[in-house]
Formats: structure tokens, C-alpha cells, sequence
């Protein structure tokens, strides 16, 4: 290890200039020509074509191949920064590749040069954060590294000069000082700022592989939570597959971006697009896996202000529910919970049950009426998802002991005129065409990492039977739902 610092800290007082980083693998991982890298990048953004964001995006997490492999996925991310307010500060995290080292590096100099031109470094938060023992690692792991410098040339371009970066290169997957990481930037991890994570997914497993465990990983990154995920890429890397060397390069910056939305709150993870090296080479036998992810700001003004539960709400929802299905499973009267129905269950809204066992799907089914209050429907709606989801077979009493349940309660519905007011992980859809139908919770989205249009695709062929495109010429709905598990 020694001996690899010292080779850095050589290289350094070669490719710094004075404090300026000048690009270390421009012509390798990017043109270095700026003429070539604008029509580059003008041309991968074209091919990402996005809804606009209206609602702030905090943070992407990007790949950092060459362009050639990855530069279309990341543009993808890229693309939803256009039409943002001006950030003041943009974060780069990336997992150090050329050094392992106790906690992270913040760059302290006066900027980084690609050939698009020099970005600012904010010293003064740089050198805040060297203050901290975690941060106290010298400039020296930035030297060589290309993660953090591939995606500036991205930035440049869609940000323009309006911005200062804070370059962060993390060398250590110890959770204790990537809490402390975590910790120390969450002050800073405002609207005003973005965060970009800089990372690849699985390392040369074969094509087919790479698809099924990269999806995993990236379904552990949508749900938000770092511990989730924490699991999910042990599980994999302990998985017999063939040349599978790692399951996400940037292990630590995710888990640190992940620990900051969780202390947030009121954010969205959204994937946006996936492909791998595959896709371009055409070798299948070896292949790197890359994501676009946005992390974005709910909309404050949601229906889901309208609807709030206490705790012996919840408790007494699922009571109902319980009772519900006992009632047909044991044969047993129904208890009366007249007198200790609220207000509030006794609204007329929708609602679907789901039950899972061993956090797979066991039956769902739900209804949107709104003629009948909450808790007739919670209790109906139990039976209907227990015992006539024909997807099963009749709920048993040796699998009732194991089931959990879930209960979404459902906003009113609104048509909508455009895709664009869909928010992913916030809105579910109701699509209809003549008197075929079909929907998908708001939750179904994210857990199953989908685009928009896979979103409605999988609900207008899977549920509706419609076809894959049949939503283009329908009628569609969102609606909202506060999801309360067991």
C-alpha cells in the first residue's frame, strides 16, 4: 500500500497544475478534442429523451465507463438536471479504483479542467470537510481516478459555468465510517445542491446474469434503504455465477447517498435507464452493467395530506382485516367494531390488500368505489384478496400463520391529459379502454425498478390486456395511496 501511495503522489505533482487537476483520462474514456466531446455529448442527449422534471432532483447516480459503453445510460441521468434552477454546489461521491484507504478524500485545490474548460472547486466547504477525521485524507486518490472526472464533461454540458463542485473520492466499504460520511454531508445535502454518485453495477458476469442480478441491486437501491441494500449486494457477490467480480463499483458512495435520502424523507428514487457493455459490444460472455438513477423531491401539495392515520387506526385496519379472512378460514363470526370505528375509517374512499408471505406476492386485490366507507371495504377486500385472487389457490390455515398484510388506502382518482403528470413511486394508474381496465399501485413502479413507460406498458398488457402500447389511446387515471404494512 505504501508503495502505491507514493506512485500517486508522483503522479500527482505530474498532472496537477498548480491547483488546478488537469483531465487524466480524456482520449481514453472521452474525446479530448472539445469540438468532438460537444457533438459527443449532443448526440447521446438527443437519444435520452426525458419528461421534464418539474420537481427538484437532488441527486443521480450515474455510470462512469468510457462513453462509448456507458455514455448513453448517463446521459440519461444527465438529461433530468435540464430545466432545473441553478444548483450552487454539485457533490461528486465516487468509490476510490486506484486506492484503499480509511474514509474519503475531499479535493481541496481551485478546480477541475476538461476540455470543455475549468470547474471551480468550493475550497471553503473542502476544506470544512478536511477538518473532519473521516475527510482527512490528503488530494492523492484523485490523481488517477477516472470516476469523478468522467462525469463532468456531462455536467458541463447541461449545467453550463453556473456551478462549483466538492470531488469526493470514498476508500473504505466500512459502514461505521460511511455513516460518519453520510453524517457529515447531510447538512449539505439541501435543494440547492446536487448530489451525483458515480458508480457501474455487476463486473463481468455474463449477459443474461448481469440483467437478473443487476435488477436486484437496483431494486435495493429504489427502495431507499441502505441496509436493504447493504443486503442485497452481499447476496449477490455470494452467488456461484461465473466472473462475477463485484456486483457495484461504487458500493460506498451509494450507500452514503442512501443513508442521507433516509434522514431526508419526502423523496423519490426513480430509475430512469439500465443497459450494459453487452448492448454495445455484443460480447455476452463478459459484460459491465450500468444504471441511471434521479432521486427527486415529492410534491408537497400531495392528496396524501388529505389522509392521515394514528396508530390505533392502523392497528384496528388491521384487525378488520384479520378478522375478515378468519371469519371464512375458521369459520368464526366477525367481532363488532362499530364502537370503535373513527371518522376517518369511516369515509368513503378505495382501497387493495395485499398479502405476502416471506415478502412474496400471496394475493392483492382492491376497489376503487367510493360508495362504502374504508372499513367495509378493508374487510371485504381481505376476503376477496385471501381466498379469490385467481392468480392462487385459496389462502390455507398453515399459510395464514406466515402471511403479511398490506393495506393501501386510495386517493380519488383524476384523469389525466398527459404522461407527464405520472410520478413514479407517488402516483398509481388506472388505464381504461372501452370496458377493458387495469391498474398498478403507486409502489409497483419502484419495486420492480420500471421506466414510465414500462410502468404503463406491463399495466396496459398485463392488466388491462390491451397491449404493450395499448395506453397511447386510452383513457388514464392517477390516483395516490398511503401504503401502511403490517
Amino acid at each position: 500500500m505504501k508503495r502505491v501511495m507514493v506512485l500517486i503522489m508522483v503522479l500527482w505533482n505530474s498532472f496537477a497544475s498548480g491547483q488546478i487537476r488537469e483531465p487524466y483520462v480524456a482520449g481514453k474514456f472521452y474525446p479530448a478534442d472539445k469540438q468532438v466531446l460537444t457533438n459527443y455529448l449532443e448526440e447521446l442527449f438527443k437519444e435520452a429523451k426525458l419528461p421534464t422534471f418539474t420537481n427538484r432532483v437532488r441527486a443521480i447516480i450515474v455510470p462512469h465507463a468510457g462513453y462509448v459503453y456507458s455514455g448513453k445510460v448517463a446521459a440519461h441521468g444527465f438529461a433530468v438536471l435540464q430545466n432545473q434552477k441553478k444548483y450552487k454546489n454539485v457533490f461528486l461521491l465516487g468509490g476510490s479504483h486506484v486506492a484503499a484507504f480509511d474514509g474519503a478524500s475531499v479535493y481541496v485545490g481551485d478546480a477541475w479542467k476538461t476540455p470543455l474548460g475549468t470547474v471551480p472547486v468550493n475550497k471553503k466547504i473542502a476544506e470544512e470537510l478536511r477538518k473532519i477525521d473521516v475527510f482527512k485524507m490528503d488530494n492523492s486518490p484523485h490523481v488517477t481516478e477516472h470516476s469523478l472526472e468522467v462525469e463532468l464533461p456531462f455536467l458541463q454540458y447541461v449545467l453550463k459555468d453556473s456551478f462549483n463542485i466538492v470531488p469526493i473520492s470514498i476508500g473504505t466499504h466500512d459502514h461505521r465510517s460511511l455513516k460518519k460520511i453520510a453524517s457529515a454531508l447531510q447538512t449539505y445535502f439541501t435543494e440547492e445542491n446536487l448530489f451525483v454518485i458515480s458508480t457501474d453495477l455487476s463486473h463481468y458476469p455474463p449477459y443474461n446474469d448481469a440483467v437478473r442480478l443487476d435488477s436486484l441491486v437496483i431494486n435495493s437501491i429504489l427502495s431507499g434503504d441502505p441496509e436493504k441494500f447493504a443486503s442485497q449486494v452481499a447476496e449477490n457477490e455470494n452467488s456461484n455465477v461465473p466472473n462475477y467480480l463485484t456486483a457495484i463499483c461504487g458500493y460506498s458512495a451509494t450507500y452514503v447517498l442512501l443513508h442521507l435520502v433516509k434522514n431526508s424523507g419526502n423523496l423519490t428514487l426513480q430509475k430512469l435507464h439500465y443497459a450494459n457493455s453487452g448492448d454495445v459490444s455484443y460480447d455476452h460472455q463478459r459484460v459491465v452493467g450500468y444504471v441511471a438513477i434521479a432521486i427527486t423531491e415529492n410534491d408537497q401539495r400531495s392528496e396524501k395530506a388529505e389522509f392521515t392515520f394514528t396508530e390505533e387506526e392502523k392497528k384496528l385496519m388491521f384487525a378488520i382485516a384479520r378478522s375478515a379472512i378468519e371469519s371464512v378460514l375458521f369459520n368464526k363470526p366477525m367481532p363488532d367494531f362499530t364502537s370503535k370505528l373513527t371518522p376517518r375509517l369511516q369515509e368513503k374512499c378505495g382501497v387493495f390488500v395485499t398479502l405476502k408471505i416471506d415478502n412474496k406476492l400471496r394475493g392483492c386485490i382492491g376497489t376503487f368505489r367510493q360508495d362504502k366507507p374504508l372499513w367495509q371495504n378493508i374487510k371485504e377486500m381481505a376476503i376477496a384478496a385471501a381466498f379469490h385472487d385467481t392468480r392462487f389457490l385459496p389462502l390455507t390455515k398453515e399459510e395464514y400463520a406466515q402471511v403479511k398484510l398490506e393495506i393501501s388506502v386510495l386517493t380519488p382518482m383524476r384523469k389525466i391529459s398527459s404522461i407527464d403528470e405520472i410520478e413514479l413511486g407517488k402516483h398509481g394508474i388506472y388505464i381504461k379502454k372501452g370496458w377493458l381496465s387495469g391498474t398498478f399501485l403507486p409502489q409497483v413502479a419502484t419495486e420492480q425498478g420500471w421506466t414510465k413507460e414500462e410502468f404503463l406498458g406491463h399495466c396496459a398488457r398485463d392488466k388491462a390486456g390491451i397491449g404493450w402500447d395499448g395506453w397511447k389511446d386510452a383513457e388514464i387515471y392517477i390516483y395516490e395511496a398511503i401504503v401502511i404494512e403490517e
